[in-house]
């Protein structure tokens, strides 16, 4: 399937918003709860935040808010070409009706400017496995790597799935801490080398 990376925009902002809440949901319900679940999302993806959240990041080296589009199904194979008859139109560039599927944040960690924070990278749940969550984190990751040395970020001890994927794209867990989310709950904090290739 053909996907595209980008520079999220602030039109994009109700679709991540619906990323968000259908990802957490499949991550989270089952530890955390479906109304703790719709809690957190409602308080972190509010509209106004993502806004400010995307504004934030552009033309900035060194933060990124990215999102990852994919053609429907049915015209995944072929792009489709607006053809209004004038040969020298831009708009009959081949392009795909997109439909974003994923998103990643990454802004300056605030305690070390040689460290950057993963603060959000989903994938709708249909998605999963198809390569899209590693599509963005490689440009995430190529795009920060002239400005910091390393990638850091949070998952839920619990979070089973978020843990799997992070391991096999090169993290270390350098550190378990108390969770804001609830009484009880850890998160381990992961770390990937930049500058090297990710050693």
């Amino acid at each position: 399937m053909t996907r595209a990376v980008r520079q999220a925009t602030v039109d994009d902002v109700w679709t991540i918003h619906d990323v968000a809440r259908e990802s957490w949901h499949a991550a989270y319900d089952d530890i955390l709860g479906a109304d703790r679940v719709d809690e957190v999302v409602a308080d972190w993806y509010a509209i106004g935040d993502l806004e400010s959240a995307i504004m934030g990041t552009n033309g900035r080296e060194n933060a990124v808010f990215l999102v990852s589009e994919a053609p429907p199904a049915e015209e995944a194979a072929e792009p489709w070409t607006a053809d209004d008859g004038s040969a020298d139109d831009a708009a009959n560039e081949p392009r795909f009706e997109a439909d974003l599927n994923a998103y990643a944040h990454a802004v300056p960690w605030p305690e070390d400017t040689s460290v950057a924070f993963l603060a959000r990278l989903y994938v709708r749940p249909d998605d999963w496995n198809e390569g899209i969550g590693t599509a963005l984190l490689e440009e995430l990751e190529a795009r920060l790597m002239a400005e910091f040395d390393r990638l850091r970020l949070a998952v839920l001890a619990e979070n089973e799935i978020g843990i799997s994927f992070y391991e096999s794209r090169g993290f270390h867990r350098v550190e378990t801490r108390s969770s804001d989310l609830g009484p009880g709950l850890t998160e381990h904090v992961y770390e990937k080398r930049l500058s090297t290739g990710g050693e």
